[in-house]
């Protein structure tokens, strides 16, 4: 039996030239229509699409266009993502600051909910625990620490990502991303890989994008060796990538000389520059400012 009428659905996983789509819990095997290509439209996991010509029987049906999308991570490509978790390890690989700093960065670009995910926190002690919690606060940031020895985290970082529409994780190799993902979807049984005794980092085993049903309202996806976004940033657009810099200039209201300004050295800044992380704001400024030209204006 196939039904004409136009349908929204949701793209959960792309191969090849094939789509599987998502409608009513139902899941159809979708190629697009012709007049889509000409467009040039391309279509991602994470994409809503309006699909017709749909065969119940056989799972089959076409995509006939493409709803508007929210956002877009391009590598690996997800469209439409709500939340990021970034996932570090305390220990084994031991937990590095800066490149914490950078996959925050990395992940307020899409303009979404961040948090952070501490694994392993069994190899440390609760004083160091609590005070990680109370750091990556202060950065801004809600903050779950999982245990191998008590399981209420998890539980509780399961119930969150139901009430989340589109949920991704990202971090380095070896942090347990791939364990986590298999702990929460039932049958997902991904490969995963021990972090080298050599270089202390682990290996990329995730080989698929797909994305999951957590909930009839909420997803996960998974992804292959998701590590970093590259840091390509306009530095004007990177005050506003930092909660402890946009805080002020929002909530406290404070008007530096220039618009633009850059919180510096620049004349007439009032930021308060006393934050942990304005160390890496600074370096990513002074690292990045030969590549632009800067105008400076009232």
């Amino acid at each position: 039996m196939k039904v004409d009428k136009k349908y929204k659905g949701l793209v959960t996983k792309k191969f090849n030239e094939f789509f599987v789509v998502e409608l009513n819990q139902n899941k159809f095997l979708c190629k697009i229509k012709k007049s889509i290509n000409f467009k040039n439209q391309l279509i991602f996991v994470g994409d809503q699409v309006d699909i017709y010509q749909i065969d119940l029987q056989s799972k089959r049906a076409t995509i006939k266009s493409l709803v508007k999308r929210n956002n877009l991570l391009e590598r690996p490509s997800v469209a439409n993502i709500s939340n990021i978790y970034v996932i570090c390890s305390v220990e084994e690989p031991k937990l590095n600051l800066s490149q914490v700093n950078k996959f925050l960065i990395s992940a307020e670009r899409l303009g979404v909910e961040v948090s952070i995910v501490l694994t392993k926190c069994d190899l440390i002690t609760e004083q160091k625990r609590l005070f990680l919690i109370d750091k990556f606060k202060k950065w801004g940031y809600p903050v779950i620490t999982l245990n191998l020895n008590n399981s209420d985290n998890f539980k509780n970082l399961v119930i969150e990502l139901k009430k989340k529409k589109s949920s991704i994780f990202m971090g380095p190799s070896g942090v347990g991303k791939t364990t986590l993902l298999n702990m929460i979807i039932p049958g997902l049984n991904n490969t995963t890989a021990a972090v080298s005794r050599k270089i202390k980092r682990g290996k990329n085993t995730t080989r698929n994008v797909e994305l999951f049903s957590l909930s009839s309202k909420s997803y996960i996806v998974d992804t292959p060796g998701f590590n970093m976004q590259a840091l390509e940033i306009d530095i004007r657009e990177l005050p506003n990538l930092y909660p402890e810099i946009y805080k002020q200039v929002v909530n406290e209201n404070i008007n530096c000389k220039f618009r633009n300004c850059l919180h510096l050295h620049d004349q007439g800044c009032k930021l308060n520059k006393n934050f942990e992380r304005y160390k890496f704001y600074k370096e990513m400024i002074e690292s990045s400012k030969s590549h632009y030209c800067l105008i400076q204006g009232d």
